[in-house]
């Protein structure tokens, strides 16, 4: 009976490590997907408009995934947040792209932030939106501040449906050839901490909007985000916190768009700017 009892345990816990294992593959697959399916919806959204009523863009997330992101019974939601925000929880996840700590939990809500992503191609600065997304400005700012983003690159671009340049991920470090692999890390890199959404009420996304990517729900927000640099309020929904707003060096990111991309990421959308975007370091300055 003992060893029947053991081999049921053995049993328990391959499975239990198996289920773990395919968790973590999902969870690496759908943010490999953040943002890059968003162009298909787009396109499905405007034939299925010329077919019948129009439908807006949606989310660009698979509607059946599965959310393997932990509980967020403690986290505070994108709906109930009062913000300025006194007071923000980020919840430590997989393993860190590159080593940092968790930012502070009490942000200074009550300053005005510029970040400058000072790269290869020149200064993009943009206006950090924290009286509107104080918990996403706080993290953006420590992570600069702690280096994360330094000698990285930015890996997608989006150019059908929506119209954004993707970064963020220390995967991508500057001297990586983005090949698109399947097998790649890059786009699936974070943190390792979430936190969650901010500002989504009657969210938009004009070009100069700089948002959040996600995997697909509401507290999955780390370390990548996006600049818009083509209106993409028709192709987005209000799904991404916009956090910033671009006010010089877009054109940097329409130059890059124009020319398009060396390969594109299988299935999914989107693909490798043809002209590297490496970001040398990003700098804060509060007022």
């Amino acid at each position: 009976m003992a060893g029947k009892n053991e081999r049921q345990r053995r049993q328990a816990r391959e499975r239990y490590r198996r289920q773990q294992e395919l968790r973590t593959a999902r969870r690496h697959q759908v943010r490999r997907r953040v943002l890059i399916g968003v162009g298909a919806v787009a396109v499905v959204g405007l034939i299925a408009g010329l077919l019948a009523a129009f439908l807006p863009g949606g989310s660009g997330k698979p509607a059946a995934a599965a959310s393997t992101s932990p509980t967020a019974s403690a986290k505070p939601s994108a709906s109930t947040v009062a913000e300025p925000a006194h007071h923000c929880s980020y919840t430590t996840t997989a393993t860190a792209a590159r080593a940092v700590s968790l930012p502070p939990s009490a942000p200074d809500y009550t300053s005005s932030y510029t970040a400058t992503l000072n790269t290869n191609l020149g200064p993009i600065t943009f206006n950090l939106l924290n009286s509107k997304a104080t918990c996403t400005v706080n993290s953006f700012v420590h992570l600069a501040e702690a280096g994360y983003f330094d000698n990285t690159q930015c890996h997608r671009l989006v150019s059908s449906g929506i119209y954004v340049l993707q970064c963020g991920d220390p995967y991508a470090t500057a001297a990586t050839k983005l090949t698109c692999s399947s097998t790649s890390k890059v786009g699936t890199g974070t943190p390792g901490y979430e936190f969650a959404s901010e500002n989504l009420t009657g969210a938009r996304y004009p070009a100069g909007t700089v948002a959040m990517a996600n995997d697909g729900s509401a507290d999955t927000n780390g370390s990548q985000f996006f600049i818009v640099y083509q209106d993409s309020s028709s192709g987005l929904a209000a799904s991404y916190t916009p956090f910033a707003a671009v006010s010089s060096g877009l054109g940097i990111v329409q130059n890059v768009a124009r020319d398009g991309y060396s390969c594109q990421y299988a299935g999914a959308g989107g693909g490798a700017p043809k002209e590297k975007v490496i970001i040398d370091n990003v700098t804060i300055k509060k007022t």
